[in-house]
């Protein structure tokens, strides 16, 4: 029989991070092992107390059943507690958060929630592929807002056409931002809001690298206001939680309420032991703060490596990337393909991978982007050998 694929597969292509993948495998099949800063995926271990807890969780709830859609009690008001905490958000657990198997499949699964055929998202680019491809699968159109090192890599929001203003629904934004690095202020959050106001739109707000900072702790659009806004937010890269698969929602609660509607048809609860390590997790900051200083020394190891290699000094405020410029002459595939030459045998991913091209503009072009996940001996060794790279 004849296997056919429906149109929406046919039109997404291959997911980057797979590529990213494939480029190692290969590397290894010729006898080298690479230093991968291709995909952001935390290699160190996760807490032990994060651990720790998961272990007795899954005794403790032997008998539990499925869990809750919505979120387990406990895990629901941890979250409104550090959110009072952390950003100074009052959050009602009952009824303004609920719990997601981490935030990518609650970011795909939202425009199921608001969009109908031929509806607007509009997303940043380059941006979180989950974004527009969550857009596609609801059968929607995704508007893409390209970030410009001229606008620090922030939206122009008044370059949106009319006539996709009138369809627009959601509007996804996300800093600290992946891959740039850039940061919110509150006055672009407040024009942000403004816009949305004026034209009707839902703000989602993807905020999964709050917590991987430097020095200045980024704020949430919440603190600014709750009204049309919701945030999305992950312990993967806050607590080195990658594989458990835990997040969450929260903002105002008739869009909770109807993405409520929507969950239950599509998955199932966040693993209830799951909740009780994401619950460690959340009420201990001595591990957020060592992965950070972690995150430091990598990061300026990195930075001093690539300019005593020449190149331009981009130095991140947040988030676990680097988002390097490449040297004059070099396409963003280009110089990651120089930096897979066996002397170097690093893995980075260009940045239009990330991004598509929008208006003439592929806005990732002429950037590479580092994950600095690996161990901290792989980054110096790494470092030694961009040091020393002939341009």
């Amino acid at each position: 029989m004849e296997i056919i694929v429906s149109d929406r597969v046919k039109a997404i292509g291959s997911y980057a991070f797979a590529d990213v993948d494939n480029i190692v495998e290969q590397l290894k099949e010729q006898g080298i092992e690479p230093i991968d800063f291709g995909v952001g995926d935390p290699t160190l271990p996760t807490p032990e107390i994060v651990r720790k807890a998961c272990r007795e969780g899954i005794e403790r709830r032997k008998s539990a059943g499925y869990p809750s859609y919505v979120g387990d009690p406990e895990f629901r008001e941890t979250v409104s507690w550090w959110s009072r905490r952390r950003f100074n958000i009052d959050l009602d657990p009952v009824a303004e958060i609920m719990s997601t198997i981490g935030s990518k499949e609650a970011i795909f699964n939202f425009p199921e929630t608001f969009i109908n055929p031929g509806d607007y998202t509009l997303a940043l680019n380059p941006g979180y592929p989950a974004w527009s491809r969550g857009t596609h699968f609801a059968e929607g159109k995704t508007h893409f807002l390209n970030l410009l090192p001229e606008n620090n890599f922030l939206p122009d929001l008044k370059s949106v056409p009319k006539n996709v203003l009138k369809r627009a629904k959601i509007l996804w934004i996300n800093y600290p931002n992946n891959p740039t690095t850039a940061f919110p202020t509150e006055q672009f959050y407040q024009e942000v809001i403004d816009f949305c106001g004026e034209h009707n739109i839902i703000i989602a707000s993807d905020e999964s690298y709050t917590e991987n900072y430097y020095d200045e702790a980024p704020a949430s659009i919440l603190q600014l206001k709750k009204e049309g806004i919701v945030v999305f937010q992950s312990l993967s890269k806050r607590s080195n939680m990658t594989c458990y698969r835990v997040g969450w929602i929260a903002g105002d609660r008739r869009i909770i309420d109807a993405y409520k509607k929507v969950k239950p048809n599509i998955d199932s609860g966040t693993a209830t032991f799951v909740q009780d390590a994401a619950i460690a997790a959340l009420r201990d900051e001595t591990h957020v703060t060592q992965l950070r200083e972690d995150y430091r020394k990598k990061r300026n190891i990195l930075i001093d490596a690539l300019c005593a290699a020449g190149l331009p000094r981009s130095e991140p405020k947040g988030t676990i990337y680097i988002w390097q410029p490449v040297p004059p002459g070099y396409t963003s595939v280009d110089f990651s393909k120089k930096l897979l030459d066996k002397d170097v045998a690093v893995v980075t991913t260009p940045g239009n991978w990330l991004s598509r091209e929008v208006h003439g503009v592929n806005p990732g072009e002429g950037f590479v982007r580092f994950a600095i996940v690996a161990e901290l001996k792989k980054v110096k060794e790494a470092a030694q050998r961009i040091a020393n790279l002939k341009l």
